[in-house]
């Protein structure tokens, strides 16, 4: 069932049709956006950990040398 619709409502269903293709490639980027936004957070939060694991092991590190120095001079 094809139905022929004036000239007004075929340049309004064009219209709309273009909106709405632009809305969703809004969207589109927007969720793309989201999960870059998701991996850096997750990336920062990874390097975080690791950061933190690396100075607590150092600092550990530098504890256990210090100690054993002092067992030396006594």
């Amino acid at each position: 069932m094809t139905e022929k619709y004036s000239k007004t409502r075929q340049d309004a269903e064009t219209a709309f049709g273009m909106v709405r293709t632009e809305f969703f490639s809004k969207n589109n980027a927007r969720e793309e956006l989201q999960s870059v936004e998701k991996a850096r957070d997750a990336k920062t939060l990874r390097l975080r950990e690791a950061r933190l694991a690396k100075e607590h092991a150092d600092q550990a590190t530098a504890t256990a040398t210090l100690a054993s120095k002092r067992i030396k001079f006594r």
